[in-house]
């Protein structure tokens, strides 16, 4: 592809989103706005599928929607609530540990700078990134095995490994896509440009991919 053509891409993901159900974390901070709620569910959502997520989140706001208040609950509260989310048991620590941490150093308040979330525990790149861009409408690229594929099989970068695509990203992609590139690469590689055998007979901007990688599609 052209790297000028990135523009025209997301202009007919955004329209192709409009008939597909966003992704849970992006849902709920459009429904909350709530950056505490943001950096829970994206705990809760790593190796999990969405609507997985989706309940457990619900599940576990029910009881308590504050860091103070989920401090409090007991581990297997957090467990029973949260399950079957991947590694749930780690996920209900991580959660605890979290939360004692904001209450304690934070006055409560989820931190919104990068190099602070990173700081906590279980947060990576792509947690810091979500909270930052999706609960406080700062810059910021989260990069995910959906975003980290589809860029690379566009053709718009070259990189073997999501931190990588990250970086490459941040170079190329102009700073009014940075927020919106992951909802959409996300929604689009769920339903459209899969891993394996994707849907490139009816994709909206397949005449402007290169398919890097492909060798069987339908």
């Amino acid at each position: 592809m052209h790297d000028d053509d990135i523009s025209i891409i997301i202009e007919l993901l955004t329209k192709d989103l409009q008939s597909t159900k966003l992704p849970i974390v992006t849902d709920l901070a459009e429904r909350e706005g709530n950056p505490f709620q943001i950096l829970i569910s994206t705990l809760l959502s790593l190796r999990t599928k969405d609507e997985v997520t989706e309940a457990a989140t619900e599940r576990l706001f029910r009881l308590a929607r504050t860091p103070g208040e989920m401090s409090q609950l007991s581990r297997d509260d957090i467990i029973q609530a949260i399950y079957p989310v991947g590694f749930y048991r780690n996920k209900a620590d991580t959660i605890l540990h979290v939360c004692g941490i904001l209450v304690e150093k934070y006055d409560s308040r989820v931190p919104d700078t990068i190099d602070e979330l990173l700081t906590l525990k279980g947060v990576g790149r792509k947690t810091a990134n979500l909270v930052v861009t999706l609960g406080y409408g700062g810059q910021g690229i989260c990069v995910d095995t959906h975003v980290h594929r589809i860029s690379n099989r566009l053709g718009y970068v070259d990189t073997k490994t999501p931190d990588e695509t990250e970086w490459a990203l941040r170079k190329k992609l102009p700073g009014r896509h940075w927020i919106i590139y992951n909802t959409l690469m996300v929604a689009f590689g769920r339903n459209t440009c899969r891993p394996i055998s994707p849907l490139c007979s009816t994709c909206v901007i397949s005449g402007y991919c290169d398919r890097i990688g492909v060798t069987k599609s339908r």
